[in-house]
């Protein structure tokens, strides 16, 4: 049986091939009865765009590489969602790698991407070195995502407002009544905004003495070992402020051990409003850092380079909120909620 072609879809929908290759490619300037046209016809048919020859004759291969720091990070899966809906949307496709992977074989975190001749990149997360991609970006568009180190000339950041993120969760515990508040702080830009601003709200409401701050390495076994020393402490904090959510279950797994009730001896926050987060034996307070959103607009920017639009690269911050939920409590001592710090 002879395959359905372009133009048996044209004849069927009553359009020319060039609008039936307008719809298919997913172009905005088609009205939407004929857009309607085509895919019905393109149903009925049972047509398949040989993909091959479209990117032989565009000179594109309609995919796009999107290259994670760290495939097991919980919070990467929001932003795909956001980034796949809106490529989808346009006919792209995405190809991931995994930066994590690449860098313990000593492989080439790129190669593979230009060996693969895709039409841009988004990478997702901190990379050691965001210089490295000053040789990619001159190839073609690259966008970061849900990272703030310093990039290339012409790269494109998107990411969450960590510092006000930070702001609110702290800001929150300080409403409750918390005063002896501690950070499990991070590594990178992001670590770094984050616990600058957990600091500049304690400063403004307490001694610096109040609000110890710890590194660790974003982990839950990290969360764990972290939290064990600042909660074997004489003077133990009221409340924890995670860096991250997995951050946060670690430290929810060490008051456990130490044998103090969560949110009735000890509050603990996260940060990023992962699936995990939302289990309901955790029911993790936390702050939704938009991932789907800085998916969504990490796949904009791309379209945009794709469209021709140049220049210096833009960096796009999606708002955060709070998630309120039942990890954190007034303190059992050391003070009452302060209507005048209340959000």
């Amino acid at each position: 049986m002879r395959q359905p072609t372009i133009r048996d879809v044209a004849e069927r929908a009553g359009v020319s091939k060039s609008l039936v290759s307008l719809v298919l490619r997913g172009s905005d300037q088609v009205r939407p009865e004929r857009r309607e046209a085509v895919l019905r016809a393109v149903h009925e048919l049972g047509y398949r765009p040989n993909a091959a020859a479209r990117s032989l004759s565009e000179q594109r291969t309609r995919t796009v590489g999107v290259l994670l720091n760290d495939l097991r990070n919980p919070w990467f899966v929001d932003l795909l969602d956001g980034l796949n809906s809106l490529l989808h949307d346009h006919g792209l496709h995405m190809l991931l790698g995994d930066a994590r992977l690449n860098r313990r074989s000593g492989q080439d975190l790129t190669r593979p991407f230009l060996d693969l001749q895709v039409d841009g990149l988004v990478v997702v997360g901190t990379l050691p070195d965001p210089a490295a991609l000053g040789p990619v970006a001159a190839r073609m568009p690259v966008v970061v995502a849900g990272a703030r180190e310093p990039v290339p000339a012409g790269v494109d950041v998107v990411a969450g407002d960590d510092e006000r993120g930070a702001r609110l969760v702290t800001e929150h515990l300080i409403a409750l009544g918390h005063r002896r508040i501690a950070h499990l702080a991070g590594y990178g830009a992001v670590g770094e905004l984050r616990r600058r601003s957990f600091e500049a709200v304690m400063r403004a409401h307490g001694p610096a003495g109040q609000a110890p701050v710890e590194a660790g390495d974003m982990t839950e076994e990290g969360g764990f070992r972290t939290a064990v020393r600042l909660l074997s402490r004489p003077e133990r904090p009221t409340a924890v402020v995670a860096v991250n959510d997995i951050a946060a279950v670690g430290a929810l797994s060490a008051a456990e051990e130490l044998g103090l009730r969560v949110p009735e001896d000890l509050s603990v926050t996260g940060y990023d409003n992962t699936s995990i987060s939302r289990l309901r034996h955790l029911w993790l307070t936390t702050v939704d850092n938009a991932g789907h959103e800085v998916g969504r607009r990490a796949a904009r920017c791309l379209l945009d380079r794709f469209d021709g639009a140049g220049g210096a690269g833009r960096i796009q911050l999606a708002t955060p909120a709070l998630e309120i939920r039942g990890t954190t409590a007034p303190p059992r001592t050391g003070g009452v909620p302060d209507p005048a710090t209340a959000t």
